[in-house]
């Protein structure tokens, strides 16, 4: 893992074509410098841990994980062998990110039941428990008499850093309060999500945040954090990049198509969308440095090539 003051940048999982296709973009996405490739968890795309595996195989650097898992969707000793299977087959290179899940339904059609947002949050926490102690506890005690007959060692993740130094990463993603304290006090990377649930809609129907929206999101889980927040790595999911010379005409144009969830010069301000010349976008990402402490960006795969040269100006400027 890199320094938390260093830049971090990553693309997600969109669309799986077939297994050499995908394939070719993995070492796509590494060669255009990209750091990590993140699998998300919801239904009607590729399951999050096979497609985390074949990008680790198609690759030779790029770390993989999940943003996000939905916590109610798993069961902490299921889980926990597919995070030690998924560590051990990519040589240590998986960030585990969890969340408390938000799209009602997928609940619906998995026939998994849709409680308040309280009880999905215990849900997460209860998870990240359970996996701690399954973690820690080098196997199960059933298993120690084949072991040693055997000569086996137990299922266990390759990397020492998250859940109290006995497994991978944890990144904690979200928006509400219990969410980013969860994340302030157990994650070593923390996520502040760009989306925010529109009220009066069905869940799941979101809008971008607005810069001061995410200011105040992050004073929140910083005063949270006290002492850890300067040792954690603050990650940013970026909903849209667009490269142009005319920022006002083009924000004008996204909020034509997805509706006005915000004004112009709001959406020019936001973290959570990049608009303009390379250069811009660039120095964006360094002042929101500076403003939030955000040094992990996420873009969504479709904008992978268009951020590209932005991703290489922030490091030639000492990002």
């Amino acid at each position: 893992m890199t320094d938390v003051n260093e830049f971090r940048f990553a693309t997600n999982v969109f669309a799986l074509e077939s297994a050499g296709a995908f394939a070719g973009r993995c070492r796509r996405i590494e060669a255009l410098g990209y750091d990590t490739l993140f699998a998300a968890d919801h239904l009607g795309v590729a399951a999050p841990f096979p497609t985390l595996v074949a990008a680790a195989q198609a690759t030779e650097r790029l770390r993989v994980g999940t943003l996000v898992l939905n916590a109610p969707f798993w069961n902490s000793e299921l889980l926990a062998r597919d995070v030690a299977t998924t560590d051990v087959l990519t040589g240590g290179r998986l960030e585990l990110g969890l969340g408390a899940g938000h799209m009602k339904w997928e609940f619906d059609e998995a026939g998994i039941g849709w409680e308040p947002i309280g009880r999905r949050v215990d849900r997460l926490e209860a998870l990240i428990d359970g996996l701690g102690r399954r973690f820690a506890e080098g196997g199960y005690p059933q298993h120690a008499e084949l072991r040693a007959g055997m000569g086996l060692a137990p299922l266990q993740p390759v990397q020492r850093r998250g859940f109290g130094g006995t497994g991978p990463p944890l990144l904690i993603g979200g928006t509400g309060d219990r969410v980013l304290q969860l994340a302030a006090e157990r994650a070593d990377i923390v996520g502040v999500a760009g989306a925010v649930q529109v009220p009066g809609q069905a869940p799941g129907v979101l809008r971008i945040a607005t810069a001061t929206e995410a200011d105040e999101r992050v004073r929140f889980a910083r005063e949270r954090a006290g002492a850890r927040a300067d040792r954690l790595e603050w990650q940013v999911l970026v909903q849209a990049v667009v490269v142009t010379d005319d920022r006002e005409g083009a924000a004008r144009a996204l909020l034509e198509h997805y509706g006005p969830m915000m004004s112009v010069e709001e959406l020019l301000d936001t973290p959570f969308a990049l608009i303009g010349t390379v250069e811009r976008m660039a120095d964006q990402v360094l002042r929101n440095r500076d403003r939030y402490g955000f040094t992990y960006y996420t873009v969504h795969g479709p904008y992978l090539e268009a951020f590209a040269p932005a991703l290489e100006r922030v490091r030639m400027l000492g990002g």
